[in-house]
């Protein structure tokens, strides 16, 4: 595990001095405003209970869908004042998607954390675009790279003057239609010195279906979560919706919204085992 104390640089981060993992957690998309503040106000209560620091997430749009037809968002501006409207209303960090180097000055006007789609976590111009915005860049790592390749897109933003650096695994292309993760690459990201995180929902993909639609194994993520804990995560990252089934965009891979609680609990106990362990040199 990392010292995450670089959080406390967050505007409105809570419990940073808690012991525990931070979490990144809310919808795939800005579907509209009373989505986004149901989830936003349910999670943020457990995790003040628990004393777990939050991040509100959401993409305000959806840029990278397999089919034409995919719902891609409300509207930028219009999802990126819903995403406004959430920092303010609940005082906590909030964090999206960028795809263009342009929509990183755009999207820093509202939210905290940018972030770097998996599959653009090559592109120097858009990782430095996002660096020179002075927020906080969190690098989803590709499907296609190795965990020790990440060291070099952060070094891109790091290169700008900007040390606020989240790296997050979601995964890695097994075959055709699968996704598995390599526990080993907490590790290997973690000796970068920044907070590493596993994304426990989009490692849970089943990519590239006849259909067109991302398919999806929920049911596996507490044991994902479980282990990435056990692992040394500093961070999880995770999709929720109160109704995952209706939710327009991956919804096959989310958790839903009342299992949280028992999820969260249940980590934050082996977060606490976990801390007391130190790992034999």
């Amino acid at each position: 595990m990392i010292e995450t104390s670089m959080l406390e640089n967050l505007p409105n981060v809570k419990h940073t001095q808690s012991g525990q993992f931070f979490l990144i957690a809310g919808p795939c998309v800005v579907e509209n405003e009373a989505l986004c503040f149901e989830v936003a106000e349910w999670v943020a209560s457990i995790c003040n209970k628990l004393e777990i620091p939050y991040i509100f997430k959401a993409s305000y749009r959806k840029a990278n869908r397999s089919r034409s037809d995919s719902f891609t968002g409300i509207g930028d501006l219009a999802a990126l004042d819903i995403l406004r409207k959430i920092k303010n209303r609940f005082k906590i960090p909030v964090i999206t998607d960028i795809h263009t180097p342009e929509e990183a000055y755009i999207a820093a006007e509202y939210v905290d954390i940018l972030q770097i789609p998996a599959f653009m976590s090559r592109q120097t111009d858009l990782l430095t675009a996002a660096a020179d915005t002075g927020k906080f860049v969190n690098i989803k790592k590709g499907q296609f790279m190795a965990p020790a390749s990440m060291k070099f897109a952060a070094e891109k933003v790091a290169a700008q003057g900007n040390q606020n650096i989240l790296l997050t695994d979601r995964g890695t292309m097994f075959g055709y239609r699968d996704l598995i993760v390599d526990f080993r690459g907490i590790i290997e990201m973690q000796k970068t010195g920044y907070p590493v995180v596993l994304d426990i929902t989009h490692s849970l993909q089943q990519p590239n279906q006849e259909s067109g639609f991302s398919g999806g194994l929920p049911e596996m993520i507490e044991t994902l979560a479980r282990a990435g804990i056990a692992a040394g995560a500093d961070g999880i990252f995770m999709e929720t919706h109160p109704d995952p089934a209706s939710a327009l965009s991956d919804g096959a891979n989310m958790l839903a919204l009342d299992n949280i609680e028992n999820l969260l609990v249940k980590l934050s106990m082996l977060r606490e085992t976990v801390t007391k362990m130190k790992p034999d040199k």
